[in-house]
């Protein structure tokens, strides 16, 4: 991993180590993530509700409220429970375009008694998102659910 990615890892982990509100420590990462990261046009949230996927916070365009659960590259990454990384989402099958300005996407699941959901990132680049960033955004995702255990 990059010493910039570890270097974001840290200051976000300590950004969430003093809330356990998922809302909460969701709308900062997204933000802190939002601004940080070069060439991501949409990073944030999806919740399970029932057999769909709904909106949380995140940062970028208006998006999609709802997706449904083994639908798009959200629902499949949630309902397979493994990380999608999408070079080209006009290549994916069924890819919900939220924002057309997307060409590539990563999805990561995550599970928790409190709340379960997707962590969605978008980029207008192609091939954005590659195997550091699936390390990196696995390890957010992880940072996230343990800020919720205090």
């Amino acid at each position: 991993m990059s010493q910039s990615y570890s270097l974001l890892l840290k200051q976000l982990e300590a950004l969430l180590s003093v809330e356990t509100d998922p809302q909460a420590n969701a709308a900062n990462l997204s933000s802190f993530l939002y601004h940080n990261l070069d060439d991501v046009n949409w990073l944030g949230f999806y919740y399970q509700l029932g057999e769909e996927l709904v909106l949380g916070p995140f940062h970028g365009q208006p998006a999609c409220t709802r997706l449904t659960i083994g639908q798009g590259v959200c629902g499949t990454a949630f309902a397979n429970q493994t990380t999608e990384v999408v070079k080209d989402v006009h290549a994916f099958a069924g890819h919900v375009a939220c924002d057309a300005a997307s060409e590539s996407e990563i999805v990561v699941p995550f599970y928790t008694n409190q709340i379960s959901g997707v962590l969605d990132v978008d980029s207008p680049v192609l091939n954005r998102f590659g195997a550091a960033e699936k390390e990196f955004f696995e390890a957010v995702v992880t940072i996230f659910v343990k800020s919720l255990k205090h």
